[in-house]
C-alpha cells in the first residue's frame, strides 16, 4: 500500500468535499476492481465533480507522492483500474454532464463521466450518432473510451475513438492542465497529443472535457446472415467483401464452436454442421441500400456458403441478431471462467489465425472460442476453463503464451479495444521494440515525472 501522509485526507476532503471522500474498507472495497476480476483495496477514494477539482487532486497527490487511478464505471477487462499500489481512486463518474451539442458543426462536448448511451441520445436528438459502439455502451463510460480507445462492431466504416475525437481538456501528472486538438475537423498546430492521451489508460493524464465528432444518422439499416462450410471460406469471403466500395456498417464473425455453444440459447436456424458465420449490415440513404445490399451479397457469395438471408424488416433483423447475442449469456454459463482477449490481425491473415488456434486447442485441451468484428481482423479469443482446475489453468497460460506469438507471427497486435492494464503487460515488448518502448517510458516521465498517474500499467517493468 502506498504511503499517505497524515495531512493527506483532510487535504483531499477540502478540494472535494468530506462527502465525497470514501476511507471506509468496505466502502472502497468496490472501487479496487474491474472486469477482469481482479482487485487490489484502494487506500482512499474521492469523488471528482469539475475539472478544478481534479486538477487540485492531481496537484495534492503529485505533491504527496500518492499513487492515483482514475476511474469511470470499471467495465474494463485487463486490469487498468485495479490501484495495485493502493493509494487513491479517483472516481470521474459524477463529471456526467453534455457541456454542449452543436450539430452544425457536428460536434458535441462532454464530461468523462458520460455514459456512450447518454452521448448517443442526445446525439440522436439533433440526428447524428458517435460512432464508437462497444457492447458495454449502456454502462461504460466516455473516459473509459477514452482510456481503452474502445470502438466496437462499427469501426469497420466509421474508425475508432481515436478516429472521432477531435480535441481534449486533461491535466497531466504533474498537475498541469493542458488543452490538445482542435474544434474543427482538420488541423495540423502542433503535435497530435489528443490520440497520444486516447488508448492511454489513465498514464499520461486525467482527462476531464471531450469534443467528439458526430457522424448523421443513417437513414436505414439491412441486416444479412451467411453461414460457411469452414473458416477459411468465410474468411475468404471477408477479404471479397473487404475489398469491394461498399464498406459495410458491421461485419461480424463467429466460428463453429461458438455456434454450436449457441444452439441451445437462441431461436435462430443454423444450417447443422456450419463452420463459421458472418453477421453484416450496410447503412446509407434508402434509395442506396439494395444496391449496397446486392453488392454485399455477390462478395460473400462464393465457395463454401451454405446459406445466406437478409432482414427486411426490424423483427427480422432481430431475429438474425438472437444468435450472436445468445452468445455471451452461453459463454457465462458454460465456462466459470474464461480468459478474453481481443487480438487483431490483418483480415486477409483471419484463417491463419484461426486455424493456429484450432491447433492450439488441440494441443492444450483447451476449448477455445472466437467471435468479433472480421471487418478490421478484431477477433476475441476466449479461452474457455475451470479455475479450480489447476492443470488447466497452467496449461491456459501455456496457450495464451503462444497465441500471442501467433498474432505477431501474422502482423497482428496483441490488443484492438480492450487495452494492456495488467493482464497483457508483460507481452508487451514481444511486440514494440527496445528503443521504441523507451522512448515511451520517456513520454511517460515528462507527463508524470513522479510516477502517480496508473503506476505500473500498459508498458513493461524497467528492469533494473
Amino acid at each position: 500500500m502506498a504511503q499517505i501522509p497524515s495531512d493527506f485526507l483532510a487535504r483531499l476532503a477540502a478540494i472535494v468535499g468530506a462527502q465525497n471522500v470514501l476511507s471506509d474498507p468496505a466502502d472502497r472495497w468496490p472501487y479496487g476492481y474491474d472486469n477482469s476480476r481482479r482487485h487490489a483495496l484502494p487506500d482512499t477514494v474521492a469523488f471528482a465533480a469539475t475539472h478544478e477539482q481534479v486538477r487540485d487532486v492531481v496537484r495534492l497527490c503529485n505533491h504527496a507522492a500518492v499513487p492515483i487511478v482514475a476511474r469511470g464505471r470499471g467495465t474494463g477487462t485487463t486490469g487498468a483500474t485495479v490501484p495495485i499500489h493502493g493509494g487513491l481512486v479517483l472516481s470521474l463518474e459524477r463529471m456526467d454532464r453534455i457541456l454542449s451539442v452543436d450539430p452544425a458543426n457536428r460536434v458535441i462536448v462532454v464530461e468523462p463521466g458520460v455514459t456512450n448511451q447518454q452521448v448517443q441520445a442526445a446525439a440522436a436528438q439533433h440526428g447524428f450518432f458517435w460512432p464508437p459502439d462497444p457492447t458495454s455502451a449502456a454502462f461504460c463510460t466516455v473516459g473509459g473510451n477514452l482510456a481503452y480507445n474502445s470502438a466496437g462492431p462499427r469501426a469497420v466504416k466509421y474508425g475508432t475513438t481515436r478516429d472521432n475525437t477531435l480535441g481534449l481538456r486533461a491535466v497531466t501528472g504533474a498537475g498541469e492542465e493542458i488543452r490538445t486538438g482542435v474544434y474543427t475537423t482538420k488541423g495540423v498546430v502542433g503535435y497530435d497529443l489528443t490520440r497520444l492521451l486516447i488508448g492511454s489508460e489513465g498514464t499520461l493524464a486525467v482527462i476531464t472535457e471531450a469534443t467528439l465528432k458526430l457522424t448523421p444518422l443513417p437513414e436505414a439499416v439491412l441486416t444479412l446472415q451467411a453461414v460457411y462450410e469452414s473458416i477459411r471460406s468465410a474468411a475468404n469471403a471477408v477479404s471479397r467483401i473487404m475489398a469491394q466500395p461498399v464498406t459495410p456498417y458491421t461485419l461480424e464473425f463467429m466460428d463453429s464452436t461458438a455456434i454450436e455453444m449457441i444452439r441451445g440459447y437462441s431461436k435462430a436456424e443454423l444450417p447443422t454442421g456450419a463452420g463459421a458465420m458472418l453477421m453484416i449490415e450496410v447503412d446509407g440513404p434508402a434509395g442506396y441500400l439494395e444496391h449496397a445490399l446486392d453488392a454485399i451479397r455477390r462478395a460473400a457469395e462464393g465457395p463454401g456458403l451454405m446459406s445466406i438471408r437478409a432482414a427486411r424488416t426490424r423483427e427480422e433483423a432481430a431475429r438474425l441478431w438472437e444468435t450472436r447475442k445468445a452468445l455471451s449469456p452461453a459463454l457465462r454459463n458454460i465456462a466459470p471462467k474464461k480468459i478474453n482477449e481481443d487480438v487483431v490481425v490483418p483480415v486477409s491473415n483471419i484463417p491463419a489465425l484461426i486455424e493456429g488456434l484450432e491447433g492450439l486447442a488441440r494441443e492444450f485441451g483447451i476449448t477455445i472460442v472466437n467471435f468479433g468484428h472480421a471487418g478490421n481482423g478484431n477477433i476475441h479469443v476466449n479461452l474457455l476453463i475451470d479455475p479450480n482446475d489447476q492443470a488447466q489453468l497452467h496449461a491456459a497460460e501455456r496457450c495464451l503464451d503462444r497465441v500471442f506469438d501467433l498474432v505477431l507471427q501474422l502482423k497482428g497486435t496483441l490488443s484492438g479495444e480492450h487495452g494492456v492494464g495488467l493482464e497483457k503487460r508483460d507481452f508487451i515488448a514481444r511486440e514494440i521494440d527496445p528503443v521504441t518502448l523507451d522512448l515511451m517510458r520517456r513520454i511517460k516521465r515528462e507527463f508524470d515525472p513522479k510516477n502517480i498517474l496508473n503506476p505500473d500499467k500498459k508498458l513493461p517493468l524497467e528492469q533494473p
